[in-house]
């Protein structure tokens, strides 16, 4: 399996690298691997919904 630092998945959702770390803190991400003092995303995991804001039509 294949795995994306904190940074790459970042760049990858267009969010910063702090974002994905609460993202992670607030359980949204699945898949997160902690290796000694690194953080290691699957590469097929999606971004989490944030939650800011809603749709309306």
């Amino acid at each position: 399996m294949d795995y994306l630092s904190v940074k790459e998945a970042g760049a990858k959702w267009g969010v910063t690298s702090r974002m994905v770390a609460l993202y992670y803190v607030a359980c949204k991400i699945e898949g997160m691997v902690n290796k000694d003092n690194l953080s290691l995303i699957s590469k097929d995991t999606p971004k989490p919904a944030d939650g800011k804001c809603k749709k309306t039509q």
